[in-house]
């Protein structure tokens, strides 16, 4: 019968219009928060370490301990999972406009609070700065599976992929916002308080000012994310909800007609045959759902999680290949705001050059070759150069061959963004039942967090050198980067051979990909097989 209701099928031939755009805008705006608070906690790092772990007499800056940065950095990838968990299964349970304010609201709130994290001692200014952004990443998380399943049960079949693909784009303008933020907020404070380099003045090369500049950068990710809260309350349901799941066929009419600005008609007729089939009532732990959507839901989760290993453990290299063009120069002959300064325009350069275009290369090509294409070659190039900066790894180390080691660099990113960091991404809020998408996307996004701690962290581990007198300080002797480099090229091929788990959903309605109607055609036949005919 969902195949019959007029509502949906206008939402599905709908021309692209205003509102599809607003849509964008008002989810993307979260994702823009998401990456910036995510991510800008790796420009202010080394800040943390000159200011608190400061040691006299020692031949480099403070930096922060193993597990102090370990903490920092991971934390919010740990609320992140907890809240893609939860608010993915609130958002079937009380519907996806209620639970989205939520989670803009904790974003918010824990942006500022961030930057406002308090203690006498750095044990206790970090501990508090991790308790924040715990819950920071739990109200980021939130907005994964609800911002995917909003904008996808808001779309046309024809533009679908290219609408979801934006909103998730929006992270490199997040990841590039936050650079240009710490460029503008560190080269003020230089301006207006200079200091001597490491080397020149140990303790006079952190300036006493500089401990507002982490605060600052830190708490400007609450800016977008309020002025967004509006925009989202005025948000009607979705009316795949209201139809499919809430059973009320009328609000889903009115809501959408005032949207598309067209004549839906209520059909009346049908409310109660939505409210008496049952065809389609499995849950996520039953047979039913097993065969139908249970390869679809380890084919996503173990793809975001193949995907997010290697992805966030691209920060592996990444001083390599600052170091390596001069983009930053050793931390004792820089002051603590030069260096922000430095590491922030590195990352701007790279998002602007390889993360932000191949985000909109995704976003343009994602409804004309399919999403399944996409990520088979995001994952098939990935793995091509990861192997081609391992096994040479020596040849790339030597000076006269750095220019290419950025560019294999620059080109690992650029396929991982127009490819599976996108599809990942946008597959799950297509393909599952309506009651059960927010929460197959929030399980799947969950599994990508998994992949990124283990990406994130264990392979900063790993990735030490196998002699023990050239480790870094604090950290026991690993496989070495080259060995680091040819697992990860691994984890890549495997996540080329479970995308064949995955099915295209290029041109089809969301009730034709998760199956919705099967359900009410069987049980429609089981009706008439017993002298009781109902309309389908």
């Amino acid at each position: 019968m969902a195949k019959d209701l007029q509502v949906l099928n206008a939402l599905d031939v709908a021309k692209t219009q205003l509102y599809h755009f607003t849509a964008i805008v008002i989810a993307g705006m979260g994702f823009f928060t998401d990456a910036y608070d995510l991510f800008c906690i790796s420009l202010v790092t080394k800040l943390l370490g000159r200011i608190y772990y400061h040691r006299d007499g020692a031949l480099k800056p403070g930096s922060l301990p193993p597990n102090v940065s370990a903490a920092v950095n991971g934390v919010a990838f740990c609320g992140t999972l907890a809240g893609q968990l939860f608010f993915g299964w609130l958002g079937d349970k009380m519907g996806r406009k209620k639970v989205y304010g939520m989670t803009l609201m904790m974003m918010v709130i824990c942006s500022i609070a961030s930057g406002l994290s308090f203690g006498h001692t750095p044990k206790g200014v970090m501990t508090t700065l991790c308790f924040f952004r715990f819950w920071l990443g739990f109200g980021i998380g939130g907005d994964y599976p609800l911002s995917a399943t909003i904008m996808s049960e808001y779309a046309n079949k024809k533009t679908r992929g290219a609408f979801i693909a934006a909103v998730f784009a929006m992270q490199g303008f997040g990841i590039l916002a936050g650079g240009m933020v710490a460029i503008i907020v560190s080269a003020a404070f230089k301006g207006a308080f200079p200091a001597p380099t490491y080397h020149a003045d140990a303790l006079a090369s952190t300036v006493s000012q500089a401990d507002f500049v982490w605060r600052i950068i830190l708490m400007f990710g609450a800016i977008p994310a309020a002025m967004t809260y509006y925009w989202r309350m005025k948000m009607p349901e979705t009316a795949r909800y209201t139809a499919l799941v809430a059973k009320n066929l009328k609000q889903a009419a009115n809501d959408m007609s005032k949207v598309l600005q067209v004549e839906i008609e209520e059909e009346q007729e049908k409310v109660e045959n939505v409210s008496q089939n049952t065809g389609n009532e499995f849950g996520l732990f039953s047979k039913e759902f097993l065969r139908r959507h249970g390869l679809h839901l380890l084919g996503t989760a173990s793809t975001w999680f193949l995907l997010d290993i290697a992805f966030y453990s691209q920060n592996l290299f990444q001083k390599d290949i600052f170091s390596a063009i001069g983009w930053i120069p050793p931390a004792e002959t820089m002051n603590a705001l030069e260096e922000v300064y430095r590491i922030a325009r590195a990352q701007t350069l790279i998002a602007l050059c390889s993360t932000v275009p191949g985000y909109w290369f995704t976003v343009f090509f994602i409804d004309r070759i399919g999403r399944f294409a996409i990520q088979l070659m995001g994952f098939f190039f990935m793995t091509v150069f990861m192997f081609a900066l391992a096994i040479p790894y020596h040849h790339w180390t030597l000076k006269d061959n750095r220019i290419g080691f950025v560019i294999m660099y620059s080109l690992t990113f650029f396929f991982a963004n127009f490819g599976p960091n996108a599809t990942t991404f946008v597959v799950p809020a297509e393909i599952f039942p309506a009651r059960l998408r927010s929460t197959c996307h929030g399980i799947s996004a969950a599994a990508g967090k998994a992949g990124a701690m283990i990406g994130a962290f264990g392979f900063l581990y790993a990735a030490q050198p196998t002699d023990p007198k050239k480790v870094d300080a604090g950290y026991p002797a690993g496989i070495g980067v080259r060995n680091s480099l040819i697992v990860l090229g691994c984890v890549n091929f495997l996540g080329m051979v479970f995308t064949f788990l995955v099915p295209e959903s290029k041109g089809k309605s969301l009730e034709e990909m998760s199956r919705e109607n099967e359900g009410e055609e069987e049980s429609g036949t089981e009706m008439k097989n017993s002298g009781r005919t109902v309309p389908v």
